[in-house]
């Protein structure tokens, strides 16, 4: 994942738990025990972020996924009706999260990984449905990559050498 520059030291960051795992390791003396946390992390005003964070204590592996969620974050483009500027199919891995634009009103109409990312990042009203993997480390992530790369219809208009007005038409 790629590590943005958004200054997190004054933001007021929810952290929601998406999952803990688990994990043995069987060495010589027995079983090592450790667990994985996926956490994702959002100001509810357009920025989020997913992290991972491994220790031996659940609360250690939580505060870990903190911090990486925390340096992972990304900005989100919303419309006036907190939902998405446009249509966009999120992949990562053999994830895909299909992200549709809703009118005021809808609500957010997601799975579990995907939900998280998206109460989280602010978004009122979306549609959405995770298609292949089911995996909730991938589904996040896949989120969050389809979230990055929706961009406003300033941002077309300027890379097509439009008005705002034609691109909207």
């Amino acid at each position: 994942m790629r590590r943005t520059n958004i200054d997190v030291s004054n933001m007021e960051l929810t952290e929601k738990v998406v999952t803990i795992k688990r994990v043995t390791k069987v060495v010589k003396g027995g079983r090592n025990f450790r667990f994985t946390a996926l956490v994702v992390v959002g100001d509810g005003n357009g920025h989020v972020g997913a992290g991972l964070g491994k220790a031996t204590e659940i609360p250690e592996a939580i505060r870990k996924g903190k911090e990486d969620a925390a340096k992972n974050m990304i900005s989100v483009a919303m419309d006036d009706n907190s939902s998405i500027t446009h249509d966009f199919i999120g992949r990562f891995g053999a994830a895909s999260v299909l992200l549709k634009k809703a009118p005021d009103g809808t609500g957010v109409i997601a799975g579990g990984p995907a939900r998280s990312v998206c109460e989280l990042a602010g978004i009122k009203n979306i549609r959405t449905k995770s298609l292949g993997s089911n995996n909730k480390q991938n589904v996040v992530l896949a989120t969050i990559e389809g979230l990055r790369q929706i961009k406003t219809p300033e941002e077309v208009a300027k890379n097509r050498g439009k008005s705002t007005e034609e691109v909207m038409a």
